[in-house]
């Protein structure tokens, strides 16, 4: 073991240099870690008398309920605990299992905006001996601009952290991030844990976490991505995901009566050895030998007699895969078997992988695994395409979950979609892991894309029974909010999100019960605006789900409870932002494109798409906003030329009036997102409700106040940095709408509320809702105090003054 360094207790960051972490910091002190990795933060000195930011209100807070949304790539039992399970997710967190109340809690919602990276869970293990004890291994990116990760540890179920950073870069949401897990606790020694890593080898602690070392005997499992090469394919998504399982066994006990002698690790490679073990508790490590090299490890499975399970993909996953097996290992004797449930036939049509496999804690011939890529035909049920197979004699004979006994979906998967009505559209998919519960045979849960499924019944599958299945995701909510509208009348809130297009929020504590908005039904919806004048005009644009044909844009006359899409201004139109004037008669569209050659410019319509014309006058690329009172009048902003482009002919017509800013005009940022997350709300233009050419400029590095005749703008005192902007409804007797701001105001980091048109502002959020990147904030015209916050993988939150 090598480079075996640490320091005393604190927030201060590891150098790359080294090659261990730091000593466990208590988490609470190192959430101010002056050492953060974000942008830049402006500081110019506030224009006011005084402070601006003048205190912080109660606030509780509550996610709009969408229920999933996101990729749930792991669930991780307590061994002996009954109840006790954890979920990782790609970009959302982690989250713990609340039996008494039925949903999942999050436990990352400290996180702050500097340490967005940790939102990505590569890894959770548990200790078997104490079931208070969980460790999380986070970060999202391995990318040269990505931050190291952090390994956490708790010792109250995920209640409170400490965290260690480590020199490694995780892959939260990179390919393989369905494989594990990487991270293991030894039962017979609970202070010993191993790391498998993407670039970095394997890692070991003997001091539960405090301090890590590379296991410098470990083989080299480097890959060249460059023999991966595949035409149109990114270099970060070729070849293998680097070690993707660590595996003690707990009858290999050593004479001295502390730590395993026996480790496996799963190295995400093929062509040449992938499984490698240790029998001296990880001095040395050799290949396992005889061991199948055509495809890749994806997840693996030690059952009570000694049994290894395997499962493998061509790919780690979710790239394609193309081709897979299930293999098993007699750890006694050596021999290999191959078990595959349904070969693979990429020449004849099946081209196909397995993701996951596990077995019975107290059955060893109990083992159920995964498929991948196994697309179902259109129009066929659910059990026709991806599948989970059942074997109960140790891989000799299979049974299809879904499919049922026949393969033809019949007495397969019963499916019950109440608690998430989105999901129908969607097939099965994503199934990177599937668990029995270690204290409930019946019980078994699988993962996907949006969340994942449990049953209560499992063993029907051995008497030619159909199973019952449910979502399971309740509490856990990935979404990314790529917008959102609260009209001035009607539904409290419309979202546009990714992957899953939007819904209709006319509870915010229950999930759309129509599901995502439709027709058409969007993947990603970019942009949905309601008429301030006429609420009940609802128009979305985005990119239609590849499933269903149909435009990128719809509408709605009755407030959302009902869509039809509009025509197209060319068929390549897609994605974008769109506008409609106050009286909703007029919508602007600029679609995503103009800098590919796609699209150029915006496209105006005043007969809900039958006919559409291009609008004169604008650059390319600049958002259109409609005025909030004037239906005639249309604005866009390009900030950095100094320029506010006007029309008062229904968006027919635009005219550039300069501005000025009284510390002058930004510049564009040099750096990849170096002014912000390009989806969120910074640096752009917003017309205030209720008043005539009445605008703001959300910049990145400040907030500006104006008129539609340009000129010279003012800067709103204290405010530093901006990430996102919206106004609400008016406190009482207040003059003007209530505005929300999330980003740094008199150095302090937070979301924030106005009510006396940006002089002075309170903190609405605390420390402990911070929720990483947050790219929308909106208050809502009906209720004062009232905030919607748009996060970038947990979801949309709403909080109303305690």
């Amino acid at each position: 073991m090598t480079g075996s360094s640490s320091f005393g207790r604190g927030c201060r960051r590891l150098p790359a240099t080294f090659a261990a972490t730091v000593a466990l910091s208590v988490l609470a002190a190192c959430q101010a870690d002056p050492g953060l990795r974000a942008p830049p933060t402006a500081t110019a000195p506030s224009l006011s008398q005084g402070p601006a930011l003048v205190g912080q209100v109660a606030y509780h807070w509550k996610n709009v309920q969408i229920v999933g949304g996101g990729f749930v790539d792991g669930i991780i039992f307590h061994p002996t605990e009954p109840g006790l399970r954890y979920a990782r997710t790609d970009m959302g967190g982690a989250y713990r299992w609340d039996g008494v109340a039925g949903r999942w809690v999050p436990l990352l919602d400290w996180v702050s905006y500097a340490d967005t990276n940790l939102m990505g869970v590569e890894s959770i293990a548990l200790d078997p001996r104490n079931p208070d004890r969980v460790y999380l291994a986070l970060g999202t990116y391995t990318s040269p601009d990505a931050p190291n990760g952090a390994i956490l540890r708790s010792d109250d179920r995920g209640r409170t952290f400490r965290r260690v950073d480590v020199p490694i870069k995780f892959g939260g949401n990179e390919n393989g991030r369905g494989n594990g897990e990487r991270l293991a606790v030894d039962p017979n020694d609970p202070d010993t844990l191993y790391l498998g890593t993407r670039h970095d080898g394997l890692w070991v602690s003997h001091d539960g976490a405090a301090t890590w070392s590379r296991a410098s005997s470990f083989p080299d499992v480097t890959e060249d991505a460059s023999t991966q090469a595949v035409a149109g394919v990114p270099p970060w998504v070729r070849g293998g995901a680097g070690l993707v399982f660590v595996i003690f066994d707990p009858r290999s006990v050593g004479k001295d009566a502390r730590g395993s002698r026996t480790i496996y690790v799963g190295a995400s490679l093929k062509g040449r050895d992938n499984l490698f073990r240790s029998t001296d508790g990880g001095k040395t490590w050799a290949p396992v030998a005889g061991q199948p090299t055509a495809n890749r490890p994806t997840r693996a499975a030690l059952a009570a007699d000694g049994t290894l399970y395997i499962a493998y993909g061509s790919s780690p996953g979710p790239t394609r895969m193309t081709d897979g097996a299930v293999w098993k290992l007699d750890t006694r004797r050596g021999k290999w078997t191959d078990i595959t449930p349904e070969k693979p036939d990429a020449a004849h049509g099946r081209a196909f992988g397995y993701a996951a496999v596990a077995v019975d804690a107290h059955n060893p011939r109990v083992v159920i695994a995964s498929s991948f890529d196994r697309h179902r035909r259109p129009g066929t049920s659910p059990g026709l395409g991806e599948d989970i197979f059942r074997s109960v004699d140790g891989g000799k004979t299979w049974h299809g979950v879904f499919g049922g006994p026949q393969g033809d979906g019949k007495n397969g998967g019963v499916y019950d979609y109440s608690l998430a009505p989105y999901v129908k559209p969607t097939p099965i998919h994503w199934l990177f892991d599937v668990e029995i519960d270690p204290t409930n045979p019946d019980h078994a849960l699988f993962t996907t894309g949006y969340g994942g499924w449990e049953t209560v019944d499992l063993r029907a599958v051995d008497k030619g029974q159909p199973t019952h299945w449910q979502v399971m995701s309740t509490g856990i909510e990935e979404t990314v909010a790529m917008a959102f509208t609260s009209p001035t009348q009607g539904a409290p809130l419309i979202s546009a999100i990714g992957d899953y297009g939007g819904f209709v929020h006319w509870d915010l504590d229950k999930p759309a019960a129509e599901g995502a908005a439709a027709p058409p039904l969007f993947g990603n919806t970019d942009s949905v605006v309601s008429a301030p004048l006429k609420p009940e005009v609802v128009v979305r644009v985005g990119i239609r789900d590849e499933r269903y044909p149909g435009a990128n844009i719809g509408y709605s006359l009755d407030g959302g409870h009902s869509w039809q899409p509009a025509g197209m201004p060319t068929p390549e139109a897609k994605r974008g932002k769109v506008a409609v004037s106050a009286d909703g008669a007029t919508w602007v569209w600029t679609p995503q494109g103009a800098k590919e050659g796609l699209v150029s410019g915006a496209f105006v319509t005043t007969d809900r798409g039958a006919t559409w014309t291009s609008a004169q006058g604008l650059p390319e690329g600049v958002r259109v906003i409609g005025d909030a009172i004037d239906p005639d009048t249309f604005y866009a902003l390009s900030l950095f030329d100094g320029k506010l482009y006007v029309s008062t002919d229904r968006a027919a017509h635009f005219q550039a009036r300069p501005f000025t800013l009284p510390n002058g005009l930004p510049t564009p940022a040099v750096v990849r997102n170096g002014r912000g997350d390009p989806r969120g709300g910074q640096d752009a233009l917003y017309a205030m409700p209720g008043a005539r050419g009445d605008l703001w400029i959300a910049a990145f590095d400040g907030l500006y106040h104006g008129t539609a005749a340009g000129g010279a703008y003012s800067r709103m005192p204290g405010v530093e940095q901006l990430h996102a902007f919206g106004f609400g409804r008016a406190a009482a007797g207040a003059a003007t709408p209530a505005l929300y701001l999330v980003g740094t105001i008199d150095r302090q980091r937070g979301i924030f509320r106005s009510d006396d048109a940006g002089q002075h502002w309170v903190r609405v959020n605390d420390d402990q809702h911070q929720w990483g990147l947050i790219l929308q904030v909106s208050g809502d015209p009906k209720r004062y105090g009232r905030v919607y916050v748009g996060t970038h993988g947990r979801g949309i939150v709403y909080g109303d003054p305690a």
